[in-house]
């Protein structure tokens, strides 16, 4: 029997009959009418989700993601009875600070893939000297969160943010890392951000890219300057027009399940209607040939093929309901969470679903030791922008390499 803290390796091997299965339900697809405007305010455009169905099933190929990711170090261990898988890419660098970071939804591991390189050899992937030194090295960490792609499934409910935490400190204990810090965006923000507040032993920092604590607080949030209105007005667009795939996962992820796992272009209509900004750099890719940095035809359908392989539509949904559960009923007992202990990075990108200013980071992480706003870059950072974001994250995380 294998020991409680083993970590066993993994390998992905997709079987023929899977991928032909997904070919015939994509032909399969019954279409609706084109939509009766010419933006996306009815949802996901008919002519840009047909073209990315033409594409999945006769030019896109998951053997080269599948190549991908078996070049990798991947790994499972079981912890609280859910195997967790993780990517482990040790850097050359002997001194490499351990890192453990975090996807989201509708990400995966595969949205990280084109920072490994950069955050694990810098000095090999572009950037200044000042900028990109050995000393910057990560040994890098990214798990599957429970639910998702090739992690296993919880069977119980109560696998929230803060479960997910303690979770990832398990995986840094048994890896042997005694120093490390946590990065992410999305669901791994709000991950990151439970990290940061249960400070578990060796934990020296955390940097995250979207300013998931702003939702709960936007009425009390500065709001006098140009962009501290802009960021409340994007803020209050989304919760007004842009939530519908947050409150049906929040309230009922098991109905939208049954569409996810039954049809592959539901799946992916499902994952792109996400955010405006991203929605219109996948579109521009299937219909214009236009990628935005690294959100391309190929690797948008890598991540979207993962989720319909893996069948983790419904249980990756179940976060959200966990969640908001778990916010709810401290809320009605008047919990606050307790204050993040370690220093805190933030990076705005200019294209995530509301930019938060300074002052919005500040009032979520009062003494925040390290904000930037760069030029580029949306929701999916480190997928889009992989060289800038990990510049950002080496930033942040630089002043703690020696503490």
């Amino acid at each position: 029997m294998p020991s409680d803290n083993e970590i066993r390796p993994f390998r992905l091997d997709t079987s023929e009959d899977a991928i032909a299965d997904l070919r015939r339900r994509i032909a399969a697809t019954r279409w609706p009418t084109r939509e009766l405007v010419t933006d996306r305010s009815q949802g996901v455009q008919l002519a840009t989700i047909q073209e990315l169905a033409r594409y999945w099933i006769t030019d896109y190929d998951w053997r080269a993601c599948e190549t991908t990711l078996n070049s990798l170090p991947q790994y499972t261990t079981n912890i609280d009875g859910v195997e967790i898988h993780f990517i482990h890419v040790r850097s050359q660098h002997e001194n490499a600070l351990p890192l453990i970071m975090t996807h989201g939804w509708p990400g995966s591991v595969a949205e990280l893939l084109g920072v490994i390189g950069p955050l694990t050899d810098p000095t090999a992937h572009g950037g200044t000297p000042e900028d990109a030194s050995p000393e910057d090295a990560f040994h890098l960490v990214l798990p599957s969160l429970p639910g998702y792609g090739f992690s296993g499934e919880p069977t119980e409910p109560g696998w929230n943010s803060a479960r997910m935490a303690q979770a990832w400190a398990k995986i840094m204990d048994r890896l042997g890392y005694s120093r490390y810090v946590a990065q992410g965006g999305d669901v791994g923000a709000a991950v990151t951000d439970a990290m940061g507040r249960q400070a578990p032993e060796g934990l020296l920092g955390i940097h995250v890219n979207l300013l998931a604590g702003a939702v709960g607080i936007k009425d009390k949030l500065p709001a006098s300057s140009e962009q501290e209105r802009a960021a409340l007005d994007a803020l209050n667009l989304f919760s007004m027009d842009g939530f519908g795939y947050f409150l049906e996962q929040s309230t009922r992820p098991q109905t939208i399940g049954y569409s996810l796992l039954d049809s592959p272009v539901g799946l992916a209509a499902w994952m792109l209607d996400h955010d405006t900004d991203s929605y219109y750099k996948i579109s521009r890719a299937f219909l214009d040939g236009e990628p935005a940095g690294g959100l391309t035809r190929d690797s948008i359908l890598d991540n979207i093929t993962l989720y319909w392989l893996t069948g983790t539509g419904a249980s990756s949904a179940r976060w959200y309901w966990e969640q908001g559960r778990f916010q709810a009923a401290a809320q009605a007992a008047g919990q606050a969470p307790p204050p993040v202990t370690v220093p805190v990075g933030f990076t705005t990108f200019p294209g995530e679903i509301w930019a938060a200013p300074r002052s919005w980071a500040e009032a979520v992480y009062p003494g925040i030791a390290y904000f930037n706003e760069v030029d580029r870059g949306g929701h999916f950072a480190a997928w889009e922008e992989p060289e800038l974001f990990s510049a950002e994250v080496r930033a942040a995380f630089r002043p703690l390499r020696k503490s």
